[in-house]
């Protein structure tokens, strides 16, 4: 009798116990679903957030390129203006001849501009001397397009330091003392010359401007190194 019974018990219980195995699975099942569905979402939205962030980097980059392209230009555009705007107190020479010669040349000009010159020339990729240099060495820097800033004894301190730091940073320019010049400070280029009283004088950048490797070059691109150092 109690064999029996027991035995009613367990079979009557197995139907329920299969159910809620079933019930386990089902859920299981729907979670994990549930589970690759939230992400496949996830996915979603960070790919557009990814897209979204990249296209605002691009339009930033390509706004960013086009404001660089148009500054350079700009600022092409203002050199160009410079460079053809004439400058006040500059006087002109014409007519330099151009001979090489190792003899010493008497010059019109104090500092000279142009004439007779030394085969070699002197190093002008932004060197300053602190002591005067030769002439007809000089001249040669200018016929390769070379400005070549001079002073004299009137120049103060910081007018010194301004030039030498503006020469320093500009290819085809060099510096020296010229204790014979009338004036404080010359800017002196192949043919073309300027004396100013202040190395803050706005005709200063003016010159670097117009006539670094500017329109008087008598050899343009020829070099301004590996020659003559003193």
């Amino acid at each position: 009798m109690g064999s029996a019974s027991k035995q009613s018990k367990q079979t009557s219980g197995n139907p329920g116990n299969r159910q809620s195995q079933a019930d386990r699975q089902a859920d299981r099942k729907a979670r994990i679903a549930e589970l690759r569905e939230a992400e496949k979402r996830r996915d979603r939205r960070n790919k557009i957030i990814a897209f979204t962030a990249a296209g605002v980097l691009l339009a930033g980059m390509i706004g960013a390129g086009a404001w660089i392209a148009l500054d350079a230009k700009h600022t092409k555009d203002e050199k160009a203006k410079a460079a053809k705007a004439p400058i006040t107190g500059v006087k002109t020479y014409d007519n330099l001849s151009r001979n090489h010669v190792e003899t010493k040349v008497t010059y019109p000009q104090t500092p000279p501009v142009g004439g007779d010159h030394n085969p070699v020339w002197l190093n002008c990729m932004g060197d300053v001397y602190d002591k005067p240099v030769q002439n007809e060495n000089a001249v040669h820097s200018m016929e390769h397009g070379a400005v070549w800033v001079t002073y004299s004894s009137k120049a103060s301190a910081a007018d010194i330091k301004t030039l030498s730091t503006k020469v320093k940073a500009t290819p085809y320019s060099f510096m020296s003392p010229y204790p014979d010049e009338k004036g404080t400070v010359t800017l002196s280029a192949w043919g073309t010359q300027l004396v100013v009283d202040s190395a803050s004088d706005p005709r200063v950048d003016q010159f670097f401007t117009k006539y670094v490797q500017g329109p008087q070059t008598q050899e343009p691109g020829a070099s301004c190194s590996q020659g003559a150092m003193q």
